[in-house]
This record gives C-alpha cells, sequence and structure tokens, in this order.
C-alpha cells in the first residue's frame, strides 16, 4: 500500500488570505496627520491597551519612527508615524533578526 508524500497545494491567495491584517491596520491609523490615541486604536483593533502599546513598540523595532504627542492640558497621548523604515533598515532588521 503506497502512501502519498506530496504536500497539500495552497494557492498565494489562500496563504495571505486575501485580507488585511491588524498590523496593516495599525500603520494605517498611525500613519493619519492627525494619529491616533490608544484608547481609539484599542477600539478598532479590538486589542487591550498592552498589547496595542507592544504592538506600537514592534513597529519602531521595525523600523518606524512613531512620534507620542501628548496634550498640553491632559488627554489621551497620540501615536503618529513619521516616516516608514527604509529597505535598508529592513533588511538590517531581517539579518540581526536571523542571528546572521
Amino acid at each position: 500500500m503506497a502512501t502519498s508524500t506530496s504536500k497539500p497545494k495552497t494557492s498565494t491567495k489562500a496563504r495571505s488570505g486575501g485580507r488585511t491584517t491588524k498590523k496593516q491596520q495599525l500603520i494605517k491609523l498611525l500613519g493619519t496627520k492627525s494619529g491616533a490615541d490608544i484608547k481609539s486604536l484599542c477600539d478598532k483593533l479590538g486589542w487591550q491597551q498592552h498589547t496595542t502599546r507592544a504592538a506600537v513598540s514592534g513597529l519602531r523595532k521595525a523600523g518606524y519612527e512613531v512620534a507620542i504627542e501628548k496634550p498640553p492640558k491632559g488627554g489621551l497621548s497620540k501615536y503618529r508615524i513619521l516616516s516608514a523604515p527604509t529597505t535598508q533598515q529592513a533588511t538590517a532588521i531581517v539579518t540581526e533578526a536571523n542571528g546572521s
């Protein structure tokens, strides 16, 4: 009795899911001119505050320049992406992550 060792076929679209990831949503929300506060990010992404702050920290580690703007009279701080990583930065981050 022969057994099949072939892998199941998956299309590229099936692997990517054809949908927007939460990271992509976060980048889009933070990429606006006005930015977004932690509460609105949590509401839109369905995350808790500590998870949202960790994701913003992950964007910084990935090379995004993220600014925090604190309102002068209190209130919620706004997070905003000032610049995305360059190709050279992204390559260095991947190389570092792989231990090379």
